[in-house]
């Protein structure tokens, strides 16, 4: 996925739970400002913020490593 899909998948979620970016914000202790740029595509967050937040909207992490030849 790309940045941009990670960000419009956290938005579906939040919206469908309709929870505002400031509700999130204080559930997960990210700043609004944070979850803004991650939902816009326009930040590299981190692993722990992904985790934080997925976690609050009820989503899982999935990783998939692939051996390059």
């Amino acid at each position: 996925m790309t940045l941009k899909e990670i960000g419009q998948a956290l938005k579906f979620r939040r919206e469908f739970l309709q929870l505002r970016q400031g509700d999130l914000s204080e559930m997960s202790g990210i700043t609004i400002r944070t979850i803004y740029d991650i939902e816009k595509g326009s930040s590299n967050p981190s692993f722990t913020t992904l985790e934080k937040l997925t976690d609050t909207l009820g989503m899982e992490i999935t990783i998939q490593v692939k051996t390059i030849k």
